[in-house]
């Protein structure tokens, strides 16, 4: 658990601290776009990862106008992208290991690679070697 994502907050001080009804963040909690964490005692804890959440649903819907169903779209779309980001990063290391920083041996392992030019159709590159 990073230190954003340890429960801090109790729902009145979140609700006070974003000049909010607590009933908003109730709602923001049934719709998916927030998860406290729980007491035992089944209390609302909200990180600050949980409040930056909170900000930017507000700032969608106060500032720019934007529905709930607007909002939906647009976190889950952030998701995707994250995600997206984390899968690039994992390969960009993958290959970091693998080939090197050397751009030589980039060419060398590219040297007989299958290329995708079209959906369905795969061509054969041949990278002619210098000197």
């Amino acid at each position: 658990m990073g230190i954003d994502d340890r429960p801090l907050f109790m729902i009145s001080i979140v609700a006070q601290m974003l000049s909010i009804h607590p009933q908003t963040l109730r709602l923001y909690e049934r719709e998916g776009f927030v998860k406290p964490s729980r007491t035992d005692g089944n209390t609302r804890l909200y990180s600050q990862k949980n409040v930056e959440q909170i900000r930017l649903i507000l700032r969608l819907t106060r500032e720019l106008g934007i529905n709930l169903a607007g909002v939906e779209v647009i976190l889950s779309m952030r998701e995707k992208i994250d995600e997206m980001q984390r899968e690039m990063d994992a390969l960009s290391e993958f290959i970091k290991e693998k080939v090197g920083e050397d751009p030589r041996l980039i060419k060398e392992k590219a040297h007989n690679s299958l290329v995708k030019s079209s959906p369905g159709k795969m061509i054969k590159v041949k990278i002619e070697k210098e000197g």
